[in-house]
């Protein structure tokens, strides 16, 4: 594998330690800023809102610059962003720059992919994403509890600083290791790129992303009242489980892109239908605590196999002109996680029981698995139209020679 993945993965490591690490920090900044909890949290929302915004128009807006620069300009971006969040004199210049941060994270993975896929193998390019993700994955196991230390210890403005130095980091080792043909600029353009998402497969694809992932979070964002309520644990333990969380994503997200190298839809349906069978496993799991960690690593290592296979199904039916719909499935993953919690906490707020997120997101991951058997059909029913429009075209030419003559 190209040692210019390890410039991608090192961005990915700093784009998901800031996404996540807001979660851990937002009682320390609550009572810094002299607000209250809900309110803090809506810097979580205006981070997820810029990366929604951000993906598809900072795609769209770079579709005729170089690859390489957009890289770097991206994590230009981040690095002020995360810069001014440590600057930040109160909660409305905290949530603008909290927005600042998001708006690069979605078209820098959606780019990403489409320069890591672009230096290998054909049969290689699934691992070359998964790689590239290994950052987001690991963040979450390293990254997030070594920032919320710093924040918790030396204040979270502390922390947003160190986030800025991983940025630097990264537009170095961009700089330094990406490598200088990727210097030439997309032969699509911005035209190419919005043809691109004219696609009924295109979208279906976008759409298996926000129903499987939705999966994920309707159980995820419900985990610590899981782990307490119904199995036991207390808020320490809780702590530890999210690591092992990671842990399992990690795994998944490796394994996800080695498997998708051999069967990309293999991989990605039986991603999802691992998922369905984990969540529905939740509540007789949850019952004590050996079995409920077992969920967590399960419940990791099945959402995140998938990641890999998603990203490059959007790539694939975007084929000719994949950067734009590269991007617009991180926004997709994003939209995941805010449905995919609010779906879970209807279930909750019904009275279903604490473990009844798990089987919302069973409902989801159904529903992505029907989603991405459509988008498929839809493939299967428009190659052989396809074929026949490319051979009647071939003979144009000839007939139209045989009349003239």
């Amino acid at each position: 594998m190209p040692l210019a993945l390890l410039a991608l993965a090192v961005g990915a490591f700093g784009i998901g330690t800031t996404e996540f690490v807001m979660m851990g920090l937002l009682p320390d900044v609550a009572d810094d800023l002299n607000i209250s909890i809900p309110s803090a949290g809506h810097l979580v929302s205006a981070y997820a809102l810029g990366v929604v915004i951000g993906a598809p128009l900072l795609a769209a807006v770079t579709a005729r610059m170089s690859r390489r620069t957009v890289l770097i300009g991206l994590m230009g971006l981040f690095v002020v962003g995360n810069a001014l969040s440590a600057l930040a004199p109160d909660n409305g210049w905290l949530l603008a720059a909290r927005f600042l941060s998001g708006l690069p994270h979605g078209a820098f993975f959606g780019v990403g992919a489409v320069v890591a896929t672009s230096m290998v193998a054909p049969e290689r390019k699934a691992r070359s994403v998964s790689l590239m993700f290994l950052g987001l994955t690991v963040a979450n196991v390293a990254g997030v509890p070594v920032a919320t230390l710093m924040g918790q210890h030396l204040g979270w403005r502390a922390t947003f600083l160190g986030v800025s130095a991983i940025g630097l980091a990264a537009i170095a080792a961009l700089a330094l290791l990406i490598p200088h043909d990727h210097e030439h600029t997309t032969a699509h353009g911005l035209r190419g790129e919005l043809a691109a998402l004219n696609s009924l497969p295109v979208w279906l694809s976008l759409g298996t992303t926000v129903a499987g992932f939705g999966a994920l979070f309707a159980a995820y964002s419900y985990i610590t009242p899981m782990l307490t309520d119904a199995a036991g644990y207390a808020g320490a333990g809780v702590t530890l489980l999210l690591a092992l969380f990671g842990v399992g994503a990690t795994a998944g997200n490796l394994l996800g892109g080695r498997l998708a190298d051999h069967s990309l839809r293999g991989t990605l349906f039986g991603g999802l239908a691992s998922l369905v069978a984990v969540l529905a496993l939740f509540p007789l799991l949850m019952r004590t605590e050996i079995t409920a960690a077992v969920a967590v690593i399960l419940l990791g290592m099945a959402a995140f196999a998938t990641g890999s296979p998603l990203q490059l199904m959007v790539m694939e039916k975007a084929s000719s002109a994949p950067s734009l719909a590269s991007s617009a499935n991180q926004a997709a993953f994003n939209l995941a996680n805010a449905g995919g919690a609010w779906i879970g906490g209807l279930a909750l707020a019904a009275g279903f029981g604490v473990t009844s997120p798990a089987l919302a997101g069973v409902a989801l991951a159904v529903l992505g698995l029907a989603v991405a058997s459509l988008a498929y059909a839809v493939d299967r029913r428009r190659a052989p139209v396809a074929g026949r429009e490319r051979i009647v075209a071939s003979h144009v030419p000839q007939e139209a020679e045989a009349v003239r003559h």
